[in-house]
């Protein structure tokens, strides 16, 4: 219990507490968790109302919305945390559609029994991570389940922003001729997840490339590059992602084996246990297709922002009624870059 007889309310108690019901229960356990942990963290005028909803000021332009929910195992690995991922993971969404992320709503479901150290230490990293990527994180919700049905923590982000006047980022925008480019390394993330859970080590860690993308997207909004389409290749990769896009867009792709990036132990660990990187999980890249004469321009502008310095051009749109993704290898040869079937790594975001 919070309060003792004589009525003083004892703090939260952040280092040996634990969730219990009470703390989704409406009732003084659960405010006291919000004032003293989620209230302190994301501290802003606008969470500070206190009400049920949170009341904003009036966005000129078109508004962007995305929501993303988080189940990654385990919650806190290499590079990073369920907590700044829910972060990033909502950010890009919003990015990545041209917009300039603006607020976030977080929703928790909590298991019954976990560490109130480890929750503590997830919404700090949220905080951190929203106050680095600029966004105020507005309104939340808790619920507690009990122990033995859920994974310690989900995490349910929604994300709110305003597009910028003239642009139209869309996967149907893609025409042939146009140039692909990739903003850095594949796998990173999905294979720091894995190696962690196999207890794998390299001589070089291979570390989560999470990471906040809306400072790189508006460098590149602002080179005045015709760009068409911008996405964040999360769960299915490149590959999934590139084969979305040619989809929507009723084009085909070829892609060049030797310009896609892939850090020397992601690529030991894929070929270890059979991935294949162009299929594996990032949470901190994009790819952006642009117009064929401002292909160079833009990439300088990726190169010389700290989340695009190993960008590359890695492939062009052609026309392809089949709406095939190839790619020239390495050995001079040629492969179609299928979709994802089924679950290559679960539970990665």
């Amino acid at each position: 219990m919070s309060t003792t007889k004589h009525g003083y309310v004892r703090p939260v108690d952040f280092k040996e507490g634990r969730v219990d019901m009470s703390h989704g229960s409406g009732g003084r356990t659960m405010a006291q968790l919000i004032s003293e942990l989620f209230s302190a963290a994301f501290n802003n005028e606008y969470l500070a109302q206190g009400n049920d909803g949170a009341l904003l000021p009036m966005a000129e332009g078109r508004l962007v919305m995305a929501v993303d929910s988080h189940v990654v195992s385990p919650l806190f690995f290499a590079g990073g945390d369920i907590g700044c991922l829910s972060v990033h993971g909502t950010v890009n969404d919003v990015a990545v559609m041209g917009a300039k992320p603006l607020y976030l709503a977080a929703s928790f479901i909590l298991e019954e029994g976990f560490p109130l150290a480890d929750l503590k230490r997830i919404v700090e990293s949220m905080a951190h991570a929203a106050r680095e990527a600029g966004v105020h994180i507005v309104a939340g919700d808790t619920k507690v389940v009990e122990q033995g049905k859920g994974d310690g923590v989900f995490i349910t982000t929604t994300g709110v922003g305003v597009m910028r006047e003239g642009v139209t980022l869309s996967g149907d925008q893609a025409r042939a001729g146009d140039k692909i480019l990739l903003s850095g390394t594949i796998g990173d993330h999905g294979m720091a997840i894995l190696s962690q859970r196999e207890g794998m080590t390299f001589d070089a860690p291979i570390v989560s490339d999470t990471a906040a993308l809306n400072s790189l997207v508006a460098d590149m909004l602002d080179s005045g590059a015709r760009l068409r389409v911008l996405r964040d290749p999360t769960r299915g990769g490149l590959a999934t992602t590139l084969n979305e896009i040619a989809r929507q867009s009723g084009v085909g792709m070829m892609l060049h084996e030797s310009a896609i990036a892939v850090n020397q132990p992601v690529e030991a660990a894929c070929e270890f246990l059979g991935f294949d990187p162009l299929y594996v999980a990032n949470e901190g890249k994009l790819v952006a297709i642009c117009a064929p004469e401002d292909a160079d321009r833009l990439l300088e502008v990726m190169r010389t922002h700290p989340l695009g310095r190993e960008a590359s051009i890695i492939g062009e749109v052609v026309e392809d009624a089949h709406c095939f993704v190839q790619m020239t290898t390495k050995l001079g040869g040629r492969r179609i870059v299928d979709w994802l079937t089924g679950e290559q790594l679960p539970r990665i975001c």
